[in-house]
């Protein structure tokens, strides 16, 4: 998939042509190369000079995002036993459904609302990042101040990972990726804390907006897996909907995760912010993490090929998540029945009305 680089006319909108996989690791080659030979800010000193200089973080914005950490925290609790949780009993759906229904029912809304006020600021303001991603570096001042519009956003994401780091070790269902998951918003977390003080956060509405759409789809799918057999019915129009959610998570986590992503922001973090900002500050800082995410990215990918190949080959005769640990624990538990012995709990936390060992 290689392209040229140029601009394109697109309704009056200057668009920027992507490059291709080819010219992004060749470019990022020599940019890195080239960064190496002038970096002014290598070195622990002048990293911690650096950041210094550049990072702008007052105390008021980091109450309020511990404050919005407790928020997303407290609210998801509200939620999950006052609404989720009684609309899954309401509904019939099976106890093991009804224990998982509220997370997914919890991300579902999250990001549902978060990807579309991404959607607006890219593509319903005066923003124009996603398409000419190299003009995300325009005009960079050391300290510049950050638009009220992308503020709330970065707020918004901020606190939601801080969140989201805390409920994957004491509130979500432990799976097979649950330790990636947990170094992901790590990461995520630093990318958006640190992009933020560095006035890096054009690029970062970019990198949520092309992340988030695929969270919305497979909670989505989730949801419509866990609401297909309710009472003692099957229902098959969720279990369609839950097919057309695996297809278009499937393909749009290829288009958003391992095309445009790499192609939009590695190219632009990589390549070009060099050239709209000779020696940008913490360049091999910020452009690690992504790269990390990407490596993430391609992991989780090979999860949905899995999936793809166990429906392609019989394997699996229904949509469910190949992450999650509950097939392991049945057969575990059936060979301790056999046996005779009973589970002593140890390691065990009862969670959501189930007992799950977590594996840290």
């Amino acid at each position: 998939m290689d392209g040229t680089t140029g601009v394109a006319e697109e309704g009056g909108t200057s668009v920027e042509a992507l490059p291709g996989y080819t010219e992004l690791l060749s470019g990022s080659y020599s940019a890195v190369l080239g960064a190496l030979r002038e970096c002014t800010d290598c070195g622990l000193e002048p990293s911690a000079r650096a950041l210094r200089e550049h990072a702008r973080l007052s105390p008021v914005e980091i109450a309020v995002f511990f404050m919005c950490v407790v928020m997303w925290t407290e609210l998801r609790r509200a939620l999950s036993a006052h609404v989720f949780e009684p609309f899954a009993w309401w509904c019939r759906l099976q106890p093991i459904d009804v224990a998982k229904m509220p997370e997914s029912a919890w991300k579902f809304v999250f990001y549902t609302v978060s990807w579309s006020y991404s959607t607006y600021l890219l593509f319903f303001s005066n923003y124009t990042f996603f398409q000419d991603p190299p003009s995300v570096f325009y005009n960079w001042k050391s300290g510049m101040s950050v638009p009220t519009d992308i503020a709330i956003a970065y707020l918004i994401q901020g606190s939601f990972y801080g969140h989201s780091i805390y409920a994957t070790l004491y509130m979500d269902a432990w799976r097979k990726d649950s330790k990636v998951m947990l170094l992901h918003h790590v990461i995520t977390l630093v990318l958006i804390t640190f992009s933020y003080a560095f006035r890096y956060h054009n690029i970062g509405i970019l990198v949520l907006f092309l992340h988030d759409i695929n969270d919305i789809q497979l909670e989505f799918t989730k949801l419509n897996v866990y609401f297909k057999n309710r009472g003692a019915s099957y229902y098959l129009l969720n279990d369609i909907l839950s097919n057309m959610g695996s297809v278009s998570f499937s393909i749009t986590w290829f288009w958003f995760r391992l095309y445009w992503f790499p192609l939009k922001v590695l190219y632009a973090s990589c390549i070009t912010s060099l050239q709209s900002v000779p020696n940008i500050p913490f360049y091999f800082f910020f452009n690690t993490l992504l790269f990390a995410l990407l490596i993430m990215n391609i992991y989780w990918f090979l999860f949905i090929v899995l999936f793809v190949v166990k429906v392609i080959t019989g394997q699996m005769k229904e949509v469910t998540d190949v992450r999650e640990y509950e097939e392991d624990d049945k057969l575990h538990k059936a060979k301790r029945d056999d046996n005779g012995h009973q589970g002593s709990g140890e390691g065990k936390r009862v969670q959501n009305g189930i007992n799950k060992k977590k594996h840290l």
